[in-house]
């Protein structure tokens, strides 16, 4: 557990997604509000409520968005804060059945943007079968609010009984498959920033809802654990699922599908796509027998149509991940340190 002096502060850095997120959370938030539901790690909470004549199982999970540009090729700041919740709540093998909707707006918002946010939520609403059901909006005074953050709490319903997935049930040699190609989001918004013409790049921004039921019902036999990969990449929750689940974890470099143009914005600036943001993209840890099936089902899918096995989980190096270079050697992947880029999601 990382301590902290009484004169450090908070930092961007502890927002990326990345080693300093962990400290943050380890050192500080998860100690406070400990409890055996929060220490189950997933991306939501699983939920049992006693009912007549047995129990329901819920999911439950928030978060907040606050990117910069609020609009970019392939969604907006509206269509994320969907997205990105109904997507947490997939990942707890849930189908998302209602969000609350907080939004903070700074004085000077025009309101031509706030109108096209707004449908932009109800747009992605739609798509993810999803309807938005309570919320609050809070005005701040001019520069205090960087436009626009919103926040989405989720709510929903457990699709099979009994399945359960989660680090817990990670163990050495299992296949570890990847939904599509890695960087989209992030690509987008530092072509953005930087200014960079590449009319070929968009956000992945997508439901996976739809998705995970097809995993499911394919594979619930042997899917162990599900994990959309956002802040920190393919690297930072690969990090946190060999940690938890006290796996090694080896990866295949040329098995990790990379678009031509996110590799080309990674060559001009430096970035590692398997260490970059995505906002679609989920990965799927299953049992060698039912890989396949997992596979097919997830190309028939849009969301997964260029699903691959990427990798392996191993009992050697418990803890750490390694990925595959051209001459055959093994690089160690670490987990994403620094400010990373802020205000991506």
């Amino acid at each position: 557990m990382t301590k902290f002096s009484d004169n450090d502060v908070v930092t961007l850095a502890m927002g990326a997604g990345g080693r300093e997120t962990g400290e943050l959370l380890d050192g500080i938030i998860r100690p406070a509000i400990d409890n055996s539901v929060l220490a189950q790690g997933h991306d939501g909470a699983r939920l049992t409520f006693p009912a007549s004549g047995g129990s329901s199982q819920l999911a439950f999970t928030t978060d907040s968005y606050v990117i910069t540009p609020r609009f970019f090729p392939g969604g907006s700041i509206g269509d994320l804060a969907v997205n990105g919740t109904v997507n947490d709540l997939a990942m707890t093998g849930a189908a998302a059945r209602c969000l609350s909707l907080g939004l903070i707006i700074e004085e000077g918002l025009p309101l031509k943007e706030l109108q096209q946010i707004m449908a932009d939520i109800a747009a992605a609403a739609q798509k993810a079968s999803v309807q938005i059901v309570t919320g609050d909006t809070k005005v701040v005074p001019a520069g205090r609010g960087d436009g626009i953050y919103i926040n989405t709490a989720g709510i929903g319903e457990i699709i099979t009984e009994g399945f359960t997935v989660g680090p817990e049930k990670i163990s050495p040699g299992l296949d570890i498959i990847l939904s599509g190609t890695v960087g989209d989001h992030q690509g987008t918004i530092l072509a953005l920033r930087h200014g960079i013409d590449a009319p070929e790049l968009a956000s992945d921004s997508q439901p996976l809802n739809g998705l995970m039921e097809e995993i499911i019902a394919k594979g619930s036999s042997g899917v162990r654990c599900l994990r959309d990969a956002t802040r920190g990449g393919l690297a930072a929750v690969l990090n946190e699922l060999a940690s938890a689940a006290k796996v090694g974890i080896v990866l295949d470099s040329s098995s990790i599908p990379v678009s031509p143009a996110v590799s080309a914005i990674c060559e001009l600036l430096g970035s590692d796509p398997i260490a970059m943001a995505n906002e679609g993209k989920c990965v799927v840890f299953t049992e060698p027998s039912v890989t396949e099936a997992v596979l097919t089902a997830m190309r028939g899918h849009e969301a997964g149509r260029d699903a691959a096995v990427i990798g392996r989980t191993t009992e050697k190096n418990p803890g750490l991940v390694a990925v595959s270079t051209e001459l055959g050697a093994l690089r160690l992947v670490e987990i994403p340190s620094g400010e990373l880029v802020p205000r991506i999601c």
